[in-house]
């Protein structure tokens, strides 16, 4: 099978590095030809070109691009493909692309690794990214079956746990685990900047350790994907972080008239459901 792969940073590297590894004929496709030269060195492809035509005999294509240029790829490539080819993406919001997709082409599903590392670009490309990472696929109603069995099935010789959802439901559920996080830990980080007091925060600096380093990772992430979240998943997003404002005033006013029950109550129920998400 000879599959094409659209942006070779770090998900389309990694990807490129499993396929070609399985014997996959894999195409890469870069907006900088010095990329493409590096993905064929590295041997995470097996061609690789700024030029579209060449996924003219592709079977299956990953567009790993960032969520705002998913549609317009797609726009651009179709010209060259033949219509059984299969068109799928990496995005992690799925309501604003698949169905305006699924119009573009007929034999598109949306999918969503949930993969990655806090490097980006072709050298943050590794082996064994996907392995154990939960995948899920959102077809719609006219969604070729044949379609979401190919990509399933590619998807899970990387090693993923596969799941099936809606678009919807996919954009509420990353919502709360993957994107409000993103907001709530750049928020503390720029909450201990805005502090008044430069002598806290330059302690604050020295001593932070493990527990910021956790909770502070993903908001000091990729400044691109953050606001590609918010601006794709803008509604979801808004209900999660006006739900947790609702649950944090409850947190304040627990401690403000020292309900300290009703907080161990919270505290105890956490610590207890935490291992359900991970």
């Amino acid at each position: 099978m000879k599959i094409g792969i659209i942006g070779l940073g770090l998900i389309g590297g990694s990807l490129g590095l499993d396929l070609t590894r399985q014997g996959y004929n894999v195409i890469g496709i870069s907006r900088q030809l010095t990329t493409c030269n590096l993905a064929i060195k590295k041997r995470i492809v097996t061609d690789a070109t700024v030029d579209f035509s060449i996924l003219a005999e592709t079977e299956l294509i990953f567009i790993c691009t960032p969520i705002e240029a998913i549609l317009s790829t797609i726009k651009s490539i179709i010209q060259y493909l033949p219509r059984k080819t299969i068109i799928t993406d990496v995005g992690s919001v799925k309501g604003a692309i698949v169905y305006k997709a699924t119009e573009l082409w007929g034999n598109f599903v949306g999918s969503h690794p949930m993969a990655g590392t806090i490097n980006q670009g072709i050298e943050a490309a590794e082996f064994d990214l996907f392995k154990n990472a939960p995948c899920v696929i959102t077809p719609v109603k006219n969604t070729s079956t044949d379609a979401i069995h190919k990509v399933t099935q590619i998807w899970r010789s990387l090693g993923c746990k596969m799941y099936e959802s809606t678009p919807e439901i996919h954009d509420q559920a990353v919502a709360w685990i993957s994107h409000l996080p993103v907001m709530i830990s750049a928020n503390l980080i720029n909450s201990c900047l805005n502090n008044d007091n430069q002598e806290v925060i330059e302690l604050a600096q020295n001593l932070a350790s493990s527990g910021f380093k956790d909770t502070s990772r993903v908001g000091g992430g990729n400044v691109e994907l953050g606001l590609m979240m918010a601006q794709y998943n803008r509604k979801q997003l808004l209900v999660t972080l006006k739900e947790y404002q609702e649950n944090l005033s409850k947190i304040i006013e627990n401690i403000e008239q020292k309900k300290w029950n009703k907080l161990t109550e919270i505290l105890t129920k956490t610590q207890q459901e935490r291992a359900k998400f991970l």
